[in-house]
């Protein structure tokens, strides 16, 4: 059959369709083109956000946050800007999750705020999602879809086979996403685990068949780009774990984040095996151990966990205490303990504290601290030095497992997704080094990749940015204005002048009071000059400036900018205060 202008012309036999080998998309199907629309992941580590657009139909694949850098004072989360999607409101068609860490479903209570649309994941990620959305009191009006790796889902013009990745948590998809012009592939968050302590290896069979049918484009995780050779598997920190339980005298303190279910699961069975009961103690770990409990990711033998208060009851050398902080969070259950101050949790002299993760930048300080304070309780401190062997390992693949993905998909094109800039670039070089992309593209948030069969190239750019959110809610949106203006109390202060004025006649009522706050220079002079400024501006000024407040604070504010700047070298945040009388 010959259909006019842009359908392509293929075979409408009936048995094929009623067998299934074509679906209505293949018979009548406009050649569009499609669009890849990075809203955030790319150029940063966090906020991972990818729209793929065909005609008037749109998927997104995860919605990540990312946490603050230092700069944004008093900011909770940060988000990606999703002014595109809100533009397109009536083209979103679903968001699909690769797997549940902050860094792909954090943003997800911001975006379903304003877009209501299905969400898709595996059992235990939208396990973790329904708690973040009740927190947000969004639970009950989101339509959340399980997905399970190696059954297709059809969603418009798009049908999306889940595959099934390692990462250093459970439960872990990549996306396959056949499309009308070719299969684009996302491989979430990875490394190539085929001993997975949850019995659930990476799947390499799914992959290479991908590699058979021929891949579009793929779009690969870049975190761990700059480290040569293999990620080692989960179960590759067991021999170095065995040895600090079998020779710590006392009181065993496990700390991991508290999404490393494979983490956790190593502990419990360590501890069983080393005659410990384990405590779990944190809200955190505590929520992610009942969820995977439920869904059968945790089995601990009949008496293993005892409730926290029941730490007293035993011997030091028979207890685990698993306890979330592992990167030094100030309200967190082992900063509390390191300071002596958790109900349940005392640390002791001689008892041994061993941090099972990586120290994420920015998190330093905070990290040496809880060490610090740790040391001064006389606790033995085991954190990843990577000298006596692995208690800590990386749940993303390094060089020889991206160069072995895409050898393994053989894709037409490729993009790097996931990282810095820095990152990006680098992935794109290695990429190249292979041989088999037909074409590398570095894209950066915003950027619109638009590919047809034989063809993907750069066409435009969308709007993209950080949105900044305090209390941790939805509704708090914090803007450039007062981060700027947060910045600038931080570096100069507050200075306060006071003014009464009669409302009815527009006299000022007693001197002025000058109030300060952060300001840095105590100098009694310069105060009393400072009002003496204040008082010459409102002597200066007629009834009718003096009665309206806004002209007479601006004027009251640039002539003590003027006077602060010349004789103090500060420039503080100015705001007149005036009391009617």
């Amino acid at each position: 059959m010959n259909l006019p202008g842009p359908f392509r012309t293929i075979s409408t036999d009936r048995a094929e369709v009623a067998s299934g080998r074509l679906r209505y998309t293949d018979i009548l199907m406009p050649s569009e083109k499609l669009q890849l629309i990075p809203l955030g992941g790319l150029g940063e580590f966090g906020m991972n956000c990818l729209a793929l657009r065909y005609g008037d139909d749109i998927i997104v694949i995860d919605a990540g946050l990312m946490f603050p850098e230092e700069e944004l004072l008093g900011v909770d989360i940060v988000v990606p800007d999703i002014s595109y999607l809100i533009e397109n409101r009536d083209k979103v068609r679903a968001i699909l999750l690769t797997h549940g860490h902050e860094d792909h479903i954090g943003g997800l209570p911001w975006i379903l705020s304003e877009l209501n649309v299905p969400v898709y994941g595996t059992e235990f990620t939208l396990a973790y999602v329904e708690g973040k959305l009740d927190e947000h009191r969004l639970l009950d009006d989101a339509d959340l879809i399980e997905l399970q790796p190696g059954r297709r889902v059809t969603i418009g013009p798009f049908s999306v086979m889940p595959i099934r990745v390692t990462h250093s948590l459970v439960d872990c998809v990549a996306l396959a996403v056949h499309t009308p012009v070719g299969i684009v592939l996302h491989t979430g968050d990875f490394k190539i685990d085929l001993s997975s302590p949850d019995g659930h290896p990476f799947d390499l069979q799914a992959f290479a068949d991908l590699g058979k049918q021929g891949v579009l484009c793929l779009l690969q995780d870049s975190t761990n780009v700059d480290r040569p050779g293999f990620t080692p598997g989960e179960k590759a920190v067991i021999p170095r774990l065995d040895d600090i339980f079998a020779a710590a005298p006392r009181k065993l303190f496990f700390s991991c984040f508290s999404s490393s279910i494979h983490r956790m699961k190593i502990a419990m069975d360590l501890a069983h095996k080393h005659g410990r009961k384990v405590a779990l103690i944190g809200r955190s770990i505590d929520n992610s151990a009942e969820i995977a409990q439920d869904l059968g990711y945790l089995e601990p033998p009949p008496g293993l966990l005892i409730n926290p208060g029941q730490i007293r009851d035993y011997a030091p050398n028979q207890l685990c205490i698993l306890i979330s902080g592992t990167q030094g969070e100030p309200m967190s259950a082992l900063s509390r303990a390191a300071v002596d101050n958790h109900k349940h949790a005392k640390i002791d002299p001689g008892d041994t504290v061993l941090l099972s993760s990586r120290i994420i930048p920015g998190n330093e300080k905070a990290i040496y601290r809880v060490i610090d304070h740790l040391e001064r309780r006389d606790a033995r401190v085991i954190s990843d030095d990577g000298t006596n062997g692995l208690i800590h390992v990386s749940g993303h693949g390094s060089q020889e497992e991206l160069r072995m993905m895409i050898n393994l998909v053989r894709p037409k094109f490729f993009v790097p997704v996931h990282g810095d800039y820095r990152h990006l670039k680098r992935h794109i070089e290695l990429a190249k080094a292979t041989g088999v992309p037909e074409k590398v593209i570095l894209l950066e948030d915003g950027e619109v990749l638009t590919l047809d069969k034989d063809h993907a190239e750069k066409t435009g750019k969308v709007t993209t940015g950080r949105v900044c959110i305090d209390n941790n809610s939805t509704a708090d949106v914090v803007g450039d204005t007062v981060i700027r203006d947060r910045k600038h109390l931080g570096a100069d202060g507050l200075f306060l002048p006071i003014i009464a004025i009669n409302r009815a006649t527009g006299e000022v009522e007693g001197m002025p009071e000058i109030t300060t706050r952060g300001f840095a220079a105590d100098d009694p002079e310069l105060l009393r000059n400072a009002r003496d400024i204040v008082v010459r501006t409102l002597e200066s000024s007629n009834d009718v400036e003096r009665r309206d407040y806004g002209v007479i604070k601006d004027k009251i504010r640039a002539d003590l900018k003027r006077f602060l700047q010349k004789n103090a070298n500060r420039r503080p945040m100015i705001m007149p205060i005036i009391l009617e009388i």
